[in-house]
């Protein structure tokens, strides 16, 4: 599979030494590779080509979250080197993903159970239509999809992976990336060229919103009257308003991150 993050003991569960592989490949798996070192090769994130397709990994996986379906590989890629030059590892909690960046750890719900576990990205794929992910097998076990050979899932971003090859024993520098719901949000309701078109809304905003105000800007040589609603510490909460703006005849309002 190798051609878009095993693992720091803080992120990843034991793994079981003796199992075998069941649905997804017909045939008992051989041993662990026996090379899988504790401190592992930078990837370099460059387009690449496949079938005649390019593919563009992501420069940053901050917030990254995607459903599809994921599927499992094993044994007839164990032992070999995956696209950021590891050894695949099928009983560690690794996967293949075509534009996540290298060492991004992500966690995956099987949406039919519920079930979830955290894995690694350290190799490309998968290149079979209508897939999103390539997980190890003990990955596919632990959220019961090893029988199946596929199952919709939801990835999410947990953490990012440094390499610090200068640093003794763990290598791995790993850090939770911000939370995208987290920050200072506001909704931008409308802008206008005349300012007593942006008062007269903000009057009419100001009864149920009363964080509405008007900020000043140019666009070019133009200055603009834009009317806004302040104050979301969430994003969620700022979705949340917006639907009810919407509702209230604002089609144009939309989120702004401050």
């Amino acid at each position: 599979m190798g051609i878009f993050k095993s693992c720091p003991a803080k992120l990843v569960l034991l793994v079981a030494a003796a199992v075998f592989l069941i649905g997804g490949c017909a045939h008992r798996g051989p041993g662990k590779p026996s090379r899988i070192g504790a401190g592992h090769p930078s990837g370099v994130s460059r387009p690449y080509r496949i079938n005649g397709v390019w593919y563009y990994p992501l420069s940053s996986a901050e917030g990254y979250r995607e459903k599809g379906v994921a599927s499992w590989y094993g044994a007839d890629f164990h032992g070999k080197r995956t696209a950021n030059g590891e050894i695949y590892n099928m009983y560690a909690y690794t996967a293949a993903h075509k534009t996540l960046p290298f060492n991004t750890y992500v966690k995956v719900t099987n949406l039919r159970n519920g079930r979830s576990t955290i894995v690694r990205i350290n190799d490309r794929g998968p290149f079979v239509r209508n897939r999103i992910i390539d997980l190890s097998y003990s990955a596919a076990r632990d959220i019961g999809m090893a029988r199946a050979g596929t199952a919709p899932v939801l990835i999410e971003t947990v953490a990012l992976a440094r390499h610090n090859p200068s640093r003794k024993g763990r290598r791995w520098i790993v850090e939770k990336p911000p939370d995208p719901n987290l920050g200072n949000f506001s909704l931008q309701v409308g802008s206008f060229r005349v300012a007593r078109n942006a008062y007269n809304l903000k009057r009419k905003l100001a009864t149920r919103f009363p964080d509405a105000r008007v900020v000043t800007g140019t666009l070019g040589n133009t200055r603009l009257y834009r009317v806004r609603i302040y104050h979301f510490r969430k994003l969620s909460d700022a979705r949340s308003a917006l639907y009810r703006l919407w509702q209230k005849g604002f089609p144009d309002a939309f989120v702004v991150a401050e």
